[in-house]
């Protein structure tokens, strides 16, 4: 056989050892823990057709440093290539749990490296399915290098191009800064988990007996720590919910958001319901998620973190077919006020959306911050002044609507006028004071309530009136902090035609190096 035909047969012998790799017998293995294979996970994420691989037979580094054999696979553990997400451009790497458990080596982690430099080269989005054990101890030092290299690459893509992580199994030790450098995290029920310290190492050093779930599942990173941003019963729906939250983002920081087809919410039973959702009695809750679904396009409303810092909604939505980001104070919950965890999952969403030219909407219905001990001594000064930061350094179009309550310091925090606010609109039913009439009223008449016959009868006429003459909206629209008190019927009009007069907004910042923000 000449050479030439040699090499051919080499060329299908490689073939077929690498599809044995990928055989019926890894899938089954997958498959009984309810999880896909890293091959089946990237059919799922990209376009029928056309993801296109790289580096597919590359192999571990050989060396053998006396601590076990590392296993020779093609690939050694990971997928990596682009391809198309509902026909645009998109990278990612797929970490495969079968080999090595997924865990990271130097040429592992040299393949990660090179799909991240072509993404940020080509300006396109790059996807990171992880299903690591971590560092792989036979190779030492070489795989932390490679995790920082990674890490690098992380940040110098941030605001450049969207990064978005899916745990698809265990990140655990090094494997989790990576993600959590991106902008944001998914993870799939009781088969995702992320922990720095496993719970063998927290047995071993604190004597605490932990499962995986409790110690790093997605119930626990979606609820109490923030760092999943969204939750998926199974990982297909875990990648469909990738696709669904491409679809809203810009392949990068020069371009915008696609536009999608326009949708009519501009009826008479919309209007109605508006001018009706704010309840009368000031202090009883309504859902703002209900006042997005009657603004926004409809069904367009894609929430992020529903189940952390619930006080405050964030997410994408469209107005008319353009995208924007959403940010509502929730009366349901803690009654709309801003507490640390509301504080800074509203500042990176902020800070993203002004990376990504993404303009903002706010929906203000916010008594002020969560007072309390626990809140001070952790930090509520600086986590508050984290949004408020935000806001004032983002340079996208923002507009406010005061739908009922703005009070104190979290009326500043949430994009006031003279916090750069582009357009700031109020309904009738809006209130606008340094804090609510019972506690003002409690201040300013102290004497005259304590010599008082009936304190009770009093306070609430003085509440009454200072709601009337002091909080109410109209006098902040006369001094010019807001710009219109207007119908709530006629919101989404309003809004439309803001954001239209703001498409050609420039802001032209004092040239510096980068702002110091309180983190």
């Amino acid at each position: 056989m000449d050479v030439k035909g040699k090499n051919f047969t080499r060329f299908l012998d490689r073939q077929n050892s690498q599809e044995r790799q990928r055989g019926k017998k890894i899938e089954d293995k997958q498959h009984a823990k309810g999880k896909l294979t890293a091959w089946e996970r990237i059919e799922i994420l990209f376009d029928e057709g056309t993801f296109e691989e790289v580096d597919s037979y590359v192999t571990a580094d050989k060396s053998d440093t006396g601590f076990g054999k590392v296993k020779q696979a093609y690939g050694d553990g990971v997928i990596i290539g682009h391809g198309k997400i509902k026909g645009r451009l998109a990278f990612a790497y797929s970490q495969d749990f079968t080999v090595m458990g997924g865990s990271l080596g130097s040429v592992h982690a040299s393949k990660i490296m090179k799909i991240q430099d072509m993404a940020l080269k080509m300006g396109a989005p790059m996807i990171g399915l992880i299903d690591s054990g971590g560092a792989r101890i036979q190779e030492g030092v070489a795989s932390l290098a490679g995790y920082a290299g990674i890490f690098y690459r992380n940040v110098q893509s941030s605001g450049v191009i969207p990064q978005i992580s899916v745990i698809m199994g265990p990140a655990a030790g090094g494997a989790v800064y990576s993600p959590s450098i991106t902008d944001f995290v998914f993870m799939t029920n009781q088969t995702s988990y992320m922990f720095v310290t496993g719970p063998n190492v927290v047995k071993e050093v604190l004597n605490e007996d932990v499962s995986l779930n409790d110690l790093g599942g997605a119930g626990v990173h979606s609820r109490k720590s923030g760092v999943a941003h969204m939750v998926y019963e199974d990982e297909e729906n875990t990648l469909l919910g990738v696709r669904q939250m491409l679809s809203y983002l810009p392949s990068n920081n020069m371009e915008n958001a696609p536009e999608m087809g326009l949708s009519d919410n501009e009826t008479a039973d919309i209007e109605e319901r508006l001018r009706n959702i704010v309840p009368d009695d000031a202090n009883k809750p309504y859902n703002i998620k209900d006042v997005i679904g009657l603004i926004a396009d409809k069904r367009s409303f894609y929430e992020i973190s529903e189940n952390y810092a619930q006080n405050l909604v964030i997410g994408f939505a469209r107005l008319k077919g353009k995208v924007i980001g959403i940010i509502g104070n929730q009366p349901k919950v803690l009654a709309g006020t801003l507490d640390i965890n509301s504080s800074t999952k509203g500042a990176r969403f902020i800070r993203f959306c002004d990376a990504f030219n993404i303009p903002l909407l706010i929906l203000e219905d916010v008594p002020g911050f969560l007072p309390g001990v626990d809140q001070e001594h952790s930090g509520i000064i600086r986590h508050g002044a984290k949004m408020l930061y935000a806001f004032a350094d983002a340079t996208v179009p923002r507009i406010t609507v005061i739908l009922r309550k703005s009070y104190g310091g979290a009326y500043c925090v949430m994009n006031s006028k003279n916090l750069g606010g582009d357009f700031n609109f109020a309904w009738p039913t809006a209130e606008i004071a340094v804090m609510g009439p019972e506690g003002a009223v409690a201040i300013l008449y102290k004497n005259d309530l304590e010599k008082s016959e009936d304190p009770v009868g009093m306070k609430k006429e003085l509440a009454a009136r200072y709601r009337e003459e002091i909080a109410n909206p109209y006098v902040a629209d006369e001094r010019g902090f807001i710009d219109e008190v207007i119908d709530p019927a006629y919101t989404r009009q309003k809004l439309i035609r803001a954001f239209k007069a703001l498409e050609t907004k420039f802001i032209d910042n004092p040239a510096r190096k980068h702002g110091n923000i309180p983190l």
